[in-house]
């Protein structure tokens, strides 16, 4: 719930309400309010589409979110994780 943590933060900080932030994206308010509990996962368009409305740089945001979509996939999978995040970042690395 990283992601969903800095983007309720950051609409807080703002003092803006859910529904403001809903109707830029253009989603029923109890969509939005999902994803800021964590309870639904944000597409990508619209990661990038709240940090437009909430000023702050999408590649953090992104950042949050991708990290969130990892976690989400590995939580049940303590003993191997790591092993699988190494993996993934020398193939990662390996096409640079």
């Amino acid at each position: 719930m990283l992601f969903a943590e800095k983007i309720r933060q950051l609409r807080e900080e703002r003092q803006l309400f859910q529904r403001q932030v809903s109707a830029f994206l253009e989603i029923d308010n109890a969509l939005y309010c999902k994803i800021e509990r964590g309870d639904r996962l944000a597409k990508r368009e619209q990661v990038t589409a709240i940090a437009k409305f909430l000023l702050i740089d999408k590649n953090e945001l992104l950042t949050l979110w991708l990290a969130d979509k990892i976690l989400g996939l590995i939580e049940n999978e303590v003993q191997i994780a790591d092993d699988a995040l190494n993996i993934a970042k020398e193939s990662i690395n390996k096409r640079k």
